[in-house]
Formats: C-alpha cells, sequence, structure tokens
C-alpha cells in the first residue's frame, strides 16, 4: 500500500489514552496498566480512567491519581512530566464497555485516541508504532498485536491459537506486519480523534457489560460503519504495537471457551443486523473456511504423532464454531424480533466547568495541542 506522508512528524503527535475499568479487583493491574502508559517512549497527552459506575473505584483511583485543588493552586502547582498526566471519569452512559470508550472519547483532548485493556500492559513502543503508522492521511484507526500473558504460566495443551480472540488476543490466521484490515481489536487499538465526528461513538447494546455474559464486536461494528462514512478510509494493524494481555485461571477453561465462543455468535448477529451480513461477516467467511480447517489439520496431525494436546485443539476448533454458530442463530431470531436493541450517536465533548472557563487558559504541557 503506497502511503502519501504528511508533514508532520509522528513523534510530536499526541495521544489520550483511554483505559475503562469497573472493579476494584483488578486494582494492580490496573495501577500496571497505568505505568506502562507512562512509560512509553512517546508519553501520551494524557491518560483517561473510565470508572464504569462503581463509586468506590472512583474515588479511590481519584485519591491515588489526581491532586486536590489545594495542590494544584499552591504556589504554582506541581507541573506534570510529559505523559504523567492522569484524569479519573465517570462513565457518563449506560452501563458498559462502549458507553466507557465514548466517555473516554468526549473527553479527550489529544488528536488521537488510543484504546488499552485494564487487566493489560504495553509495551515501550506501543503508542510510536502507532503515531508511524499515521504518516498515511489515509489511515483513521491502527490496531497492533496483544499477547496473552497466561495465569499459569504456559497456553494450555488444548487452546488452539486460531481461538486466541477468545481471551482478547491476536489469533493465528491474521497475516503479519503492518496489514490493512476490516477492524481492530479494541483493547488494543488507535483512532484519529476526527473519525468520531465522522461516524459516531462505539454503540451501546453490543460488548461487555461489567461480568455478564462475555460478549464483544462493538469494535466490528464502529470499525464497518467508520469505512462507510468515510469512503477511502484506510484501517491497519501493525504487530510491532505490543501489548500483554493477562489471561487468569478461568479464561483458561474450557468452559468459559464455550461459553465465549457462544457469546461471540450472539454479537456477530447483532453486528449483521446493524451493517449487513455481507459486510459484517467477510473475514469471519475467510476465516471459517480456511483458518480453521487448517488448524483441526494440524491437531489431527500433532495427535498422530503423538504431541501433547492435539486431539485437544481439533476438537476445541470443533466445538468453538458449533458455540459461535449457535449463539449467531439465536442472535438472529432474537434481532429480527427486536429482543435485543442498541445504538450510537455522535461524541459529544462535556460542557467545559465554571473553574475552566474562567480567566486565560493554562497550557497543559508543552507542545499540547489546544
Amino acid at each position: 500500500m503506497s502511503q502519501p506522508h504528511s508533514d508532520d512528524n509522528p513523534h510530536d503527535r499526541r495521544f489520550s489514552v483511554v483505559v475503562c475499568v469497573y472493579t476494584e479487583d483488578r486494582w494492580e493491574d490496573i495501577l500496571a496498566a497505568v505505568g506502562s502508559v507512562r512509560g512509553q517512549s512517546l508519553p501520551p497527552l494524557e491518560t483517561l480512567l473510565v470508572v464504569d459506575h462503581n463509586p468506590a473505584l472512583l474515588t479511590r483511583l481519584r485519591e491515588k491519581f489526581e491532586e486536590s485543588p489545594e495542590q494544584r493552586q499552591g504556589e504554582g502547582g506541581r507541573r506534570r512530566a510529559e505523559g504523567e498526566e492522569v484524569r479519573v471519569l465517570a462513565n457518563a452512559g449506560p452501563r458498559g464497555l462502549s458507553s466507557g470508550r465514548n466517555t473516554g472519547i468526549a473527553a479527550a483532548r489529544g488528536e488521537f485516541v488510543a484504546f488499552l485493556d485494564d487487566d493489560a500492559v504495553a509495551e515501550r513502543d506501543w503508542l510510536r508504532r502507532f503515531a508511524e503508522a499515521y504518516d498515511d492521511e489515509r489511515v483513521v484507526a491502527v490496531g497492533g498485536r496483544t499477547l496473552p500473558a497466561w495465569a499459569s504460566g504456559r497456553r494450555p495443551a488444548w487452546f488452539p491459537e486460531e481461538f486466541d480472540w477468545i481471551v482478547g488476543c491476536t489469533y493465528r490466521g491474521l497475516p503479519p506486519g503492518r496489514v490493512r484490515v476490516r477492524n481492530v481489536l479494541g483493547g488494543n487499538a488507535s483512532f484519529r480523534r476526527s473519525a468520531f465526528d465522522a461516524s459516531g461513538g462505539f454503540a451501546t447494546g453490543i460488548g461487555r457489560d461489567g461480568d455478564r455474559r462475555p460478549l464483544g464486536c462493538e469494535e466490528t461494528e464502529l470499525c464497518i460503519r467508520l469505512a462507510s462514512a468515510l469512503p477511502g478510509a484506510v484501517l491497519l494493524i501493525d504487530d510491532r504495537a505490543v501489548i500483554h494481555h493477562k489471561v487468569p485461571r478461568a479464561r483458561e477453561r474450557f468452559g468459559y471457551f464455550r461459553t465465549r465462543a457462544y457469546a461471540e455468535g450472539l454479537s456477530k448477529a447483532l453486528v449483521a443486523r446493524s451493517v449487513g451480513a455481507g459486510r459484517g461477516l467477510a473475514s469471519e467467511r475467510r476465516y471459517t473456511t480456511r483458518v480453521l480447517p487448517a488448524g483441526v489439520v494440524r491437531g489431527v496431525r500433532d495427535a498422530l504423532l503423538g504431541r501433547a494436546g492435539g486431539a485437544g485443539r481439533a476438537g476445541a476448533i470443533v466445538a468453538g464454531v458449533a458455540a459461535a454458530a449457535g449463539g449467531y442463530a439465536v442472535g438472529s431470531v432474537r434481532a429480527r424480533r427486536g429482543a435485543v436493541t442498541f445504538s450510537s450517536g455522535p461524541i459529544r465533548r462535556p460542557e467545559p466547568s465554571a473553574a475552566e472557563t474562567a480567566g486565560p487558559p493554562q497550557p497543559i504541557q508543552e507542545g499540547a495541542p489546544g
């Protein structure tokens, strides 16, 4: 793909990083995620922690990261180092990951908005790789590679790499390098802020809602809608933009594998309803007709050669396809009956407070966009 370059230095681009959080059970994970953002070789403009309807967690995070009014007004205040600013926000919409992300987008001050899961850590050059990909002005979104960090220390022998999306990670079958894709994966992704002005935000009613059924696909629906709103838009994945995503022991079990695959089918039905089955399932057709059969063949071959887990991987692929197909069938019926609703709309920036509008504006940090 040819890449017309802009005159901007990619290292001068400013990112707002959004981390959506919902439970104090992940306190240490949240701190690790924020720490990895603060340690970026390309410092972000700000980190936005969006708390999903959990007042206790909201208070605890504000006490941890935000200065008191007295501290800010004292002797000129302490000037924050580049990349150090953390703002803690309450989800301004209904409970769920989509509206939490929309809250972060609305509050973001950067030209680019990146998303990181609350149980993941980013490698040092994560944002730098994103920034480089935006040299092409047609690029509106860039995703990265997400690697599993298994709680048990290693991948379960039966767990097929083709299904790593079950645990929110990059799966076998995606092409390597920096490549054009239909959609990025929401836990490791970035967008031009202007893209949301053109397409609206994440659709509520799709995706996760705390610890309830592990739905997904909100980023798929958004990316397809984005491509329709901006003809000629380019979405990329750069596998050098790496994060490490924690996989707890509960998600290493076959029961979770099957439940998550079924939930993915439910979510795909909603995506198909929103954007049409043709676009909504285009990538899935290649995945189910080429990537997964090859995975079954490898599993059977490994079993015949006496390699551990071969039969289990082949069986898991078949079971995962069956569960997803079942979920899609049920979800399609529900969608036709109108039993499931979702919506998306424009992202509206919050009204400035009286404190923010009083007197001349103060710079956030040197070089920050206005």
